[in-house]
């Protein structure tokens, strides 16, 4: 390991690192890619703590483009993953996303599906009455519609994320199991990196793929990114009501969702203003009952009767500059990529953004243009945002 030198680094080794290694190696087998990963457990992976949901329903049209290349790419992943005659299990399951809406966010939800489905997507509007009828679980109280992807639906993260890695090594990437300390540069140009254990590696690129780390670790380049590890909570919960029907992974206009796991058994979520800030990941009940409860309550009835399960805490690294990606070659420090940002959505755009920065590093044209992500737009203070009434 000691002063190997590499055409690319990921320093960073879930969903985001993985894919760009494995796009690196399909598309040209000569490279010499490495993989780092403190944490070959992945314990405290955002990526297997993952809610694992994809879903064409965004405003942007670049980040509805990396779910349809997601969409396309998971109909065959399984069998494209495949080393040694074993395919990957990633149980995709397309129940659907239903996106309820309000009067006050009706016409961005309205404008959001134009765009959606003048790129082709299946997706449509819900009356209220539609929504009953489907879903008798749900309240419809100021509900002013819906918008629901047929195709959108859940997944194991985990094998997602094993498929990328095990795929990577098979077609010749090396994954270290250690801690990236530093990257290390030389007059605005990446060298390396240097690992907690003192060792340095040499590449031309360097990939920061440390999610909820990847603050800390660009302020080693002399880059600060405007990103916070922040922690979100899911909770498990059972109805006392009997669910024979299958629904979708559901998003009320007050910020709350649900998923259906099994029966009637739901997990559940949302996203407050003062989530803690740093790398916790100790669950509190409390959170469901005295923060959540009663808004589910609301827009669901049947979950005024349940069991309380279990829940598990992960981290989102958001992007408080705008929400959105921070993708590509950081415009003062030249072979330092970036895959950063996500803000809660990263886990389904890693096909489309492996792709797309595997093609940076090689230099050739990229199939999708994702450049409206660039970090130059933090720096020329020109924010790309999803548009309103709709969670990202």
């Amino acid at each position: 390991m000691k002063n190997k030198t590499y055409d690319a680094i990921m320093a960073g080794g879930g969903v985001m690192g993985c894919a760009t290694a494995y796009y690196l190696m399909l598309e040209d087998p000569t490279l010499k890619v490495a993989i780092i990963e403190m944490d070959a457990t992945y314990e405290k992976s955002s990526t297997v703590l993952s809610d694992a949901n994809t879903r064409l329903q965004f405003n942007i049209k670049e980040n509805i483009e990396i779910s349809q290349y997601a969409l396309e790419k998971l109909a065959t992943f399984d069998k494209d993953m495949a080393v040694d005659g074993v395919k990957a299990k990633t149980a995709f399951r397309q129940e659907g996303n239903l996106f309820l809406t309000d009067a006050k966010n009706a016409a961005d939800a309205k404008a959001g599906l134009a765009v959606q489905q003048n790129l082709g997507c299946d997706v449509k509007w819900l009356t209220p009455e539609e929504i009953l009828a489907g879903y008798p679980l749900l309240s419809v109280d100021d509900i002013a519609g819906a918008t629901f992807g047929a195709l959108d639906g859940t997944m194991d993260p985990h094998a997602v994320l094993m498929g990328f890695k095990n795929k990577a090594i098979d077609l010749g990437a090396e994954f270290i199991e250690a801690e990236v300390a530093e990257i290390t540069h030389e007059a605005g140009q990446v060298t390396g990196v240097k690992l907690t254990s003192d060792e340095k590696l040499s590449a031309k690129y360097v990939l920061n793929s440390a999610g909820g780390w990847a603050t800390k670790l660009a302020k080693t380049a002399g880059v600060d990114l405007p990103i916070n590890p922040v922690m979100r909570q899911v909770h498990i919960v059972e109805i006392a009501e009997q669910v024979e029907m299958q629904y979708p992974f559901t998003f009320f206009p007050s910020g709350i969702y649900f998923s259906q796991e099994h029966g009637s058994r739901f997990m559940c979520g949302k996203s407050f203003d003062n989530d803690p800030i740093g790398f916790d990941f100790v669950t509190n009940r409390r959170t469901f009952e005295e923060r959540m409860w009663e808004d589910l309550v609301g827009h669901a009835p049947a979950f005024d009767r349940l069991k309380y399960i279990g829940a598990w805490a992960g981290l989102y690294a958001v992007n408080t500059f705008d929400g959105n990606a921070i993708l590509g070659e950081y415009p003062t420090m030249k072979g330092l990529m970036l895959a950063n940002g996500f803000s809660g959505h990263g886990f389904q755009q890693c096909h489309g953004v492996g792709r797309y920065l595997a093609e940076l590093i090689r230099g050739v044209f990229p199939v999708l243009n994702l450049g409206i992500f660039s970090p130059q737009r933090i720096l020329e203070n020109k924010p790309v945002f999803e548009g309103h009434g709709k969670l990202v």
